[in-house]
């Protein structure tokens, strides 16, 4: 395959446009809004065969090319990816197992921090590296987690010379696996935030501080979160990895999606806007049920966050789905800007019911509650002997609930492995999951983090005092 150079528009249309190396620094576009390629690549069926054949590493690195054309290269992608791939602890790095009739788990927990967040940011990590190399740059990482996000960034990004990464959590909201995760990170780049709030707030207070150009601008403030289009992007191999593996003949596969944040299924349809033999994409969602009420009614509407079984989902805003609404509304950014400021405003929009239509065609979602998570994490355990993480088993029960309406294989995507939840998984077979050998000491480890407010100046501020004393000049 020989890369389009790809050029990136903001979903808000008053941002420049910029090459790949450049959004990867910026995260979050100049008007608020997030970077897409201006045009989609598309797969010829040669080049979706010719992948087919290829490891794991080897065709992530191709698919990324498809979107960092002419900035990094195929060959220095596969080097990369390589690097990022190499101590995982399965062979196949995302592989597929067996759970019923045509029914598989795609398993994304074989990285460091036991999460799917790790098959991007373990690159991102990396790409980060070479680009600030190349420039001489150095710059300020800043991230809001639900749970994973920040432990795999903390992993990717620790110890690098160029980078200070600062991760905002919200504090009593994740589980103690997840914050000790992240807060037992001896590295003198690694700053962890407590916010007193939700993970809507932490996510607020990101995109506040890309918002304050004086302070964007003096710390070159840069994101690890699915705001930044590298993120969705390096995403985008599993969904093409296990499809080719399953469909046969180019049949579609099916994909379940546990998903609070839209990023994870996002990165799915971008498989499928690529000419990936990828069907039916099913949302799971928990008790925060935004997307699941949306493409029941076509209103997306705020309601409280509720603390359930799987944290990691405990979210209310939904920030890639901006970059989907996006092209539901015809890329136009005018009308992106006002849905969104509308949204921000009254907490709801509506979409027109051909536009709503639309999007049913891409994506089917379910709710699933804290006792039907229980249950589903108790089933699976007693039919296959398997243990699996909450956000998981949303993901199993949605699939097992769009199964009537889809034929032909169909993919659960398993975003943690079981310890990482050991008191849900606990309580619901009786079994405590145990943590591999290379954390078995983790809730020995001290930990480094502050708890502050969710107060935009006071993280401003604390952010600016770490930096200076650290004799990081603005």
């Amino acid at each position: 395959m020989t890369p389009t150079p790809v050029e990136y528009v903001s979903t808000r249309g008053g941002a420049p446009r910029l090459a790949f190396a450049d959004v990867v620094l910026a995260g979050l576009a100049s008007d608020g809004g997030l970077y897409v390629p201006a045009a989609w690549p598309r797969l010829s069926a040669t080049e979706w065969q010719a992948l087919s054949r290829l490891s794991y590493a080897e065709l992530m690195a191709r698919v990324l090319a498809a979107f960092a054309a002419p900035d990094v290269g195929e060959a220095e992608l596969a080097a990369l990816a390589a690097d990022a791939y190499r101590d995982f602890d399965h062979p196949e790095v995302a592989p597929l197992a067996a759970l019923g009739d045509d029914h598989f788990l795609l398993e994304l927990f074989h990285g460091p921090t036991l999460a799917f967040k790790d098959y991007a940011l373990q690159v991102l990590g990396r790409l980060f590296d070479r680009v600030l190399a190349r420039r001489g740059e150095r710059v300020t990482i800043v991230g809001a987690t639900s749970g994973d996000t920040g432990s795999a960034a903390i992993a990717a990004c620790r110890d690098r010379e160029a980078v200070e990464i600062f991760i905002l959590h919200p504090r009593g909201r994740v589980s103690e696996v997840q914050r000790r995760q992240m807060t037992t990170v001896d590295a003198g780049n690694v700053h962890n935030i407590a916010v007193e709030g939700t993970f809507d707030d932490c996510q607020d207070l990101i995109k506040a501080m890309f918002n304050d150009p004086p302070f964007r601008q003096r710390w070159r403030l840069s994101a690890v979160n699915s705001i930044n289009w590298a993120r969705i992007a390096a995403q985008v191999a599993y969904y093409i990895s296990a499809a080719l593996r399953l469909g046969s003949a180019g049949d579609p596969v099916a994909f379940a999606v546990p998903t609070g944040n839209f990023g994870n299924v996002l990165a799915g349809w971008v498989a499928k806007r690529m000419g990936a033999p990828v069907g039916r994409l099913i949302i799971g969602s928990n008790r925060n049920d935004i997307l699941t009420r949306f493409f029941a009614t076509g209103r997306m509407e705020i309601e409280g966050v509720v603390p359930t079984l799987s944290p990691s989902m405990d979210i209310q805003i939904s920030s890639n789905f901006e970059r989907y609404l996006f092209e539901l509304l015809g890329r136009d950014g005018g009308m992106v800007k006002a849905t969104m400021q509308r949204f921000r405003d009254a907490g709801q929009f509506s979409l027109p019911q051909p536009l709503w239509r639309q999007a049913l065609a891409d994506f089917t979602a379910y709710r699933c509650d804290d006792e039907q998570t229980q249950a589903t994490i108790r089933d699976v355990f007693t039919r296959t002997g398997r243990l699996v993480d909450p956000h998981t088993a949303v993901g199993i029960a949605a699939a097992r609930s769009a199964r009537p309406d889809v034929g032909g294989p169909l993919v659960t995507v398993a975003t943690a492995d079981a310890a990482k939840f050991p008191d849900a998984v606990a309580a619901a077979t009786g079994v405590r999951p145990p943590l591999p050998p290379r954390l078995a000491d983790l809730f020995d480890r001290p930990e480094h983090l502050v708890a502050l407010p969710a107060d935009l100046a006071t993280i401003q501020s604390h952010i600016s005092q770490v930096l200076s004393q650290k004799g990081i000049t603005g």
